[in-house]
């Protein structure tokens, strides 16, 4: 599974890059803060949100911790899609919310 630091998504942030960030958090833990820009989509609906996401764009997933992005990351990898977890989630992530 690809990995990537909160501090390395910082950093693509700062640089202007455009990533595509999906939060898989509850819609309770998303309304305490998140990344700006992010896509929110609960984890138990990803697979049916597939339809939504495009195989050729590769996403970073992102959840509380990093447990929940890494089933994510799992799933989208089994129907074809490009993913990479942000290790240790929006605990170890210290930038910009809203």
């Amino acid at each position: 599974m690809k990995e990537i630091t909160p501090q390395e998504v910082q950093q693509l942030l700062a640089e202007k890059q455009q990533i595509h960030l999906i939060d898989v958090r509850e819609t309770d833990e998303v309304e305490s803060g998140k990344i700006p820009g992010v896509t929110h989509i609960p984890l138990g609906l990803l697979e049916f949100k597939l339809q939504d996401l495009d195989k050729a764009t590769p996403y970073i997933m992102v959840c509380r911790s990093g447990g929940r992005s890494g089933r994510a990351v799992q799933l989208l990898e089994d129907y074809g899609y490009q993913a990479t977890n942000m290790v240790g989630g929006m605990m170890s992530w210290d930038g910009e919310i809203e």
